[in-house]
């Protein structure tokens, strides 16, 4: 039976995230994700004691995804601008693999819900950028990038662009992805470091 629960709220957010796909954002309701699964709202309920930790469960999905893949780059490159390049390159294509997480990844699609998860949301930025100002770091004991440079406001600047891009990307309707111009951005982006 766990099993089927389990596969049950995996469900149930496939489905949120599908819905904030949705190139003109509409709050969502649980009558409507319910209306979407075919199920009554209830059902939802027994998953999930509130909307709220539908969409900490997306935001736990984002942070797992992300943070694993950035700790395999950490592991496998040991040069910092090929880590940047490599987190940098993630970060975009994550967001243009998944339209609906942008709209979380930005604060979109949790305007109407519990402030608790735009905290949430901060403290993954946060934390992306201090991976980045650590990529900066190891890059400057290698001398890729000038020691006196301020490390805390390149990071700033390349987490700023990144969320700028995603920003963008759901503004746009999903039309201007992240990725693109990206070879050109991050040349001069990194002129900066």
């Amino acid at each position: 039976m766990a099993g089927k629960s389990g596969e049950r709220k995996t469900q149930i957010l496939q489905t949120l995230a599908q819905m904030l796909e949705q190139p003109r954002p509409e709050k969502i309701t649980t009558a409507a994700l319910a209306a979407r699964l075919d199920v009554s709202e209830a059902a939802l309920y027994r998953h999930f004691a509130s909307k709220a930790q539908m969409f900490e469960g997306l935001i736990e999905f984002i942070e797992q995804t992300l943070f694993s893949l950035i700790n395999k780059i950490n592991a496998d490159e040991t040069d910092g601008m090929r880590q940047l390049d490599a987190i940098l390159s993630l970060l975009l294509g994550f967001a243009q693999k998944n339209p609906g997480m942008t709209r979380v990844l930005i604060g979109d699609a949790l305007v109407h819900e519990n402030e608790r998860l735009q905290s949430r949301i901060n403290q993954l930025h946060d934390r992306i950028e201090a991976t980045l100002r650590q990529c900066l770091r190891v890059a400057a004991t290698e001398n890729a990038v000038p020691t006196e440079r301020d490390t805390n406001a390149v990071a700033n600047l390349m987490l700023s662009f990144i969320i700028g891009r995603w920003h963008q990307f759901a503004k746009s309707g999903f039309k201007r992805l992240p990725l693109d111009q990206f070879e050109t951005q991050k040349a001069l982006l990194f002129r900066l470091t």
